[in-house]
């Protein structure tokens, strides 16, 4: 996957999450790096479940899922 494409799936991921999340984003840069955190953090969660997800829609619903996660969780660490 190319760099670029990475940047932008990140940039959706966190984008996606951070809406789900109820406006936890942290803007451009932010979202496009808790999109990148978010999608390792996604891929181990669903390689633990077994889940295999490819394409670029597959990436990018890994990446949100896990981008949500990790906001879920600086959520809590923030309280």
């Amino acid at each position: 996957m190319g760099f670029i494409t990475f940047l932008i799936i990140g940039g959706i991921a966190g984008w996606l999450a951070g809406n789900f999340m109820k406006g936890a984003g942290f803007g451009l840069i932010g979202n496009i790096v808790v999109g990148i955190v978010g999608a390792m953090v996604g891929g181990f969660v669903f390689g633990l479940l077994g889940i295999s997800a490819g394409g670029f829609i597959g990436s990018i619903v890994t990446a949100t899922v896990g981008a949500a996660l990790l906001l879920y969780i600086v959520g809590l660490v923030k309280k």
